[in-house]
């Protein structure tokens, strides 16, 4: 299997990165509408780096409301079909193969494909153009931290405009595995298997399934496609004593993956092959705990932004993506809660593989309308069915600080909308834990999740510490002027949570460009910097009314220079010595280290 495979629990052996040097030209005015109207290329840029990144070879951050790509290559569709992939392009895409429309998406940020076999020429010469149109100043669009004013400002950062994560095609047959999706079910040792199958279903077919781990095989069957689906429950064996079952049970600590082999047959004729892997482990809460494999786990994560200052939204490389796990676990945390971004699936394959676990949240508009709730929906519903099947992904975060949501306490429509997408959320995975809007005004929730930037640490005591009241608490004002639960929905016991704090600037490798930096306080040498770090974490460790943190933030971004790293990951501490302070431990809750 080829390590830098676009979905990796979906692999197969015969694929072609579309990466690498595309023509490209900007349309402004959005005047073109079809690749035969391009008179002509001026420009070429580095796929998948956005326009706007250095990376690109382009660098241009300037508002443009249009982009077309076109590049060419070579396959022979022979007696299969050829499907052509993207990763995410931001917004609205159409595709064209040899001048012929082939895909349309709006969203931008997650996948969609196209079997462009109808399409392709006899001999292997192909033609892919790509137009984008991404309004940048379109606040009802779901667009996270990309910034709608020229130069970022506040917390919000450049643009990314067009492809920015992996084109790729790969070749299958005429009849080929569409989809799949593993639901674990720990308590009963068993594994919820799905699988679509695309193409010709004409004739009987069946799915076979082989289970192993490190070579040892654990479940082999056979189970037939019924009107292009199967839906089966795979029963692994009980090794009975838990010693023996945590063994295969996925954590942080030990996070145990499954392999898996997929045939797709016609009788003995194997049609389709694919790799996968899965793994068990559940995540649940009980009273005000949350609940990893059935029992009480400290979360203590760090904000994660997925930015880098070359590249933006767009990771420079796989070994980016599993260098930012192997530093957020190097520095004490077991999870990062990824702000305002659907991450590449390469990411959620580290963090599945190394253990990491993770906080999935929507991109945020900024303009409460119907279009951006129905724009919202559709994007939330791919980005759940992409991530379904990753361990790693442990809460679903539809909302954050009621961006694009700001008056859920005078307008019912507001409120609606947080609790339409909780409960969706929840229709559509049953199995983790949804937060309807972190930070404040919670609702519809399973946690309560507090943003809280106090600077004092004995302040943070007195507010979440033994003394304080959960009744006088969420009678309070936070900072932010925002109170913690809406009327009509007060606490009922869930895990109250620490879910933003922090945010220490300490600017020690300055971010080429950026003119200005900030935090919520400041430290002006490495002593002040680990000192007013490590009282933070103490404070909010001695909390015995916090389930988990989540720490402001893994690295500087832009003019953010509240990271434990420099925006290019350099530590701005030794990394022992920020994981002794990060693993504090004030209660027998197991998870901190």
């Amino acid at each position: 299997m080829n390590r830098a495979y676009p979905r990796p629990q979906m692999v197969r052996q015969h694929w072609v990165s579309l990466n690498g040097e595309w023509k490209f030209v900007f349309d402004d005015d959005c005047r073109f509408h079809r690749p035969c109207e391009i008179e002509a290329w001026p420009l070429r840029i580095q796929v998948p780096f956005p326009p706007e990144s250095q990376a690109s070879g382009i660098g241009d951050r300037g508002f443009h409301a249009g982009c077309w790509y076109e590049r060419e290559f070579e396959i022979d569709p022979q007696d299969g079909r050829i499907i052509l992939h993207f990763g995410a392009v931001d917004y609205t895409t159409q595709v064209w193969v040899n001048g012929q429309l082939v895909a349309t998406h709006e969203g931008g940020h997650t996948p969609f494909y196209a079997d462009i076999t109808f399409a392709l020429n006899p001999g292997g010469k192909q033609v892919v153009t790509v137009m984008v149109k991404d309004d940048p100043h379109d606040l009802t669009k779901p667009r996270g931290k990309q910034d709608w004013k020229l130069e970022p400002h506040s917390i919000w950062y450049p643009r990314t405009t067009g492809i920015w994560q992996t084109v790729w095609l790969e070749r299958v047959a005429k009849t080929y595995i569409h989809k799949l999706r593993w639901t674990p079910h720990m308590e009963e040792y068993s594994l919820g298997f799905e699988a679509r199958v695309g193409g010709d279903l004409s004739t009987e077919l069946s799915v076979e399934i082989e289970v192993t781990h490190e070579g040892t095989l654990l479940a082999k069957d056979c189970y037939l496609v019924i009107d292009g689906e199967t839906d089966r429950r795979i029963i692994l064996s009980d090794p009975g004593i838990d010693d023996y079952r945590n063994e295969l049970l996925w954590t942080p600590e030990r996070p145990t993956l499954l392999d898996v082999q997929i045939r797709l047959k016609q009788g003995d004729k194997v049609l389709d092959e694919v790799y996968s892997y899965t793994a068990l482990r559940s995540v649940a809460i009980l009273r005000d705990r949350f609940m990893l494999n059935g029992r009480p786990y400290m979360l203590r994560l760090v904000l994660d932004q997925g930015y880098w200052p070359d590249t933006l939204l767009a990771a420079p490389d796989d070994d980016a993506l599993r260098r930012d796990v192997e530093l957020a676990k190097t520095m004490g945390f077991n999870g990062v809660r990824k702000h305002q971004k659907i991450e590449d699936p390469r990411y959620l394959y580290w963090a599945d593989r190394l253990g990491l676990l993770v906080w999935e949240e929507m991109p945020s508009a900024y303009r409460f309308a119907g279009t951006s709730i129905k724009r919202l929906v559709k994007e939330w519903t791919e980005a759940i069915e992409r991530d379904y099947s990753h361990p790693c992904v442990i809460v679903w975060v539809p909302f954050n600080e009621s961006w694009g949501v700001p008056e859920l306490t005078s307008i019912r429509a507001h409120r609606h909308a947080v609790e339409a997408l909780y409960y969706l959320t929840k229709t559509l995975d049953e199995t983790r834990p949804v937060i309807g809007n972190d930070g404040w005004e919670s609702s519809a929730t399973d946690i309560i999740g507090i943003h809280d930037y106090e600077a004092n640490p004995n302040v943070l005591r007195q507010r979440y510490g033994s003394e304080s009241n959960t009744d006088q608490l969420f009678d309070r004002r936070r900072p932010g002027g925002r109170i913690l639960t809406l009327d009509g929905y007060p606490h009922r016991g869930q895990p109250i949570m620490l879910t933003e704090f922090g945010g220490i600037a300490y600017v020690k490798y300055p971010t080429p460009g950026t003119k200005q930096t900030w935090g919520y306080s400041a430290a002006k040498n490495d002593s002040e910097f680990a000192k007013m770090y490590e009282k933070l974490i103490e404070a909010v460790s001695d909390s015995s009314l916090f389930s988990g943190f989540c720490y402001t933030q893994f690295a500087d971004t832009f003019q953010e220079a509240n990271g434990l790293l420099g925006a290019d990951r350099t530590p701005k501490l030794p990394l022992k010595d920020i994981a002794t302070m990060t693993r504090v431990i004030r209660s027998n809750i197991p998870g901190g280290v």
